[in-house]
């Protein structure tokens, strides 16, 4: 009986095939049912799938979440190869010398572009057209004369401060409905270098800053819709009563380190929302008129001017309770008054008295 069983296991063997050693992907082949006629003897010609494309990040730059930097490299011109889904560019801080028309072609997800501190002379006028999503653009820190034409009119924010600007024409913002902020300090712009209307177009924007350049006043044909106003550092002389005529927005108002010496009657009235008014550092021999009838004036910055005497109704109303807003901060240091000579009744309005700055003339 044994003898009989092991005969029949002989036997089972001998008619068995021969053991072939398979590849790698064959068992991927056979689940995916690419392996063919499943005979042995025939080489497999199927290949497993290629992967999809991936996007190639520019060499030394780093890129993640549609997030490319290059910032810091000492980059001559923009990288090639940028991932088209990508929706923040960072070029800041390189040698940058020129935008081409085609630098930017591929990038229509693009949302915000940095190219800070570059030495950027020239743009060409296509250079954005394919940028149909760009909200932000800074290009502060360059060497451009003038401002870039053709931007997209997804445009947001502008930032074009400290380059060699000397003019502002009306026709590079036409269009730019959605713009809500602009910078355009320390430039050599005049007077006669902002064309009448230029910025009055944006009905959207809320923010502007001109500062460290040569105006002598206050830009006409503003937007209405002003909420914060910045033009410190230039060469005011004087506040006009129409200056802010049609700035019923506005809340906040620098016109700090200028040569301002008068406020016209009537000026801060055109102003009725204002909260925060910046006149330090200008020649003012007296405290401007107007500010007891502002409800809402919360900080008045008047110190390093010439103002010799303060009146009891400079800063508050005749009757009580007719304030919304208490002041939050009153400075009056570094001018000639002397404090002792203030009446009290002069801060009946403002109930902390850590709001109010004094201190001797020096």
């Amino acid at each position: 009986m044994r003898t009989a069983v092991l005969f029949l296991l002989l036997v089972s063997v001998c008619w068995a095939k021969p053991f072939y050693q398979r590849g790698l992907f064959d068992f991927m082949l056979e689940d995916e049912g690419l392996e063919g006629s499943g005979d042995p003897t025939i080489p497999h010609t199927a290949r497993p799938p290629l992967l999809p494309f991936q996007p190639v990040c520019p060499f030394r730059c780093q890129c993640h979440l549609r997030v490319v930097q290059c910032s810091d490299l000492g980059l001559e011109e923009v990288p090639k190869d940028i991932p088209s889904d990508t929706t923040l560019l960072d070029l800041q801080n390189n040698k940058i010398s020129e935008i081409k028309e085609n630098d930017f072609k591929n990038l229509k997800n693009l949302h915000a572009l940095i190219l800070v501190n570059n030495k950027i002379k020239k743009i060409n006028p296509s250079a954005f057209a394919s940028l149909t999503k760009l909200e932000r653009l800074y290009l502060s820190k360059n060497y451009l004369k003038e401002l870039p034409t053709n931007m997209p009119k997804t445009l947001q924010e502008l930032r074009v401060h400290e380059n060699e600007i000397s003019k502002v024409k009306k026709s590079v913002f036409d269009g730019l409905d959605r713009m809500i902020a602009v910078e355009l300090g320390t430039n050599p712009l005049e007077n006669s270098g902002i064309e009448k209307g230029a910025l009055q177009g944006m009905k959207k924007l809320s923010y502007i800053r001109i500062a460290d350049t040569n105006i002598t006043s206050i830009p006409q044909d503003l937007p209405n819709s002003l909420t914060e106003l910045h033009l410190d550092g230039n060469k005011i002389s004087r506040v006009d009563a129409d200056s802010l005529n049609g700035l019923n927005n506005l809340a906040k108002l620098g016109l700090s380190f200028n040569h301002i010496t008068s406020v016209d009657n009537g000026s801060l009235a055109n102003v009725p929302h204002i909260r925060e008014l910046h006149l330090d550092h200008n020649s003012l021999t007296r405290v401007p008129s107007g500010l007891a009838e502002h409800k809402y004036i919360q900080i008045v910055y008047l110190h390093s001017n010439k103002i010799a005497v303060v009146d009891s109704n400079d800063f508050c109303p005749p009757g009580y309770n007719t304030k919304k807003a208490s002041y939050s901060g009153v400075s009056l240091f570094s001018n000639p008054v002397q404090y002792w000579e203030i009446q009290p009744s002069t801060f009946r309005c403002i109930y902390e008295r850590s709001a109010i700055q004094l201190g001797n003339y020096k």
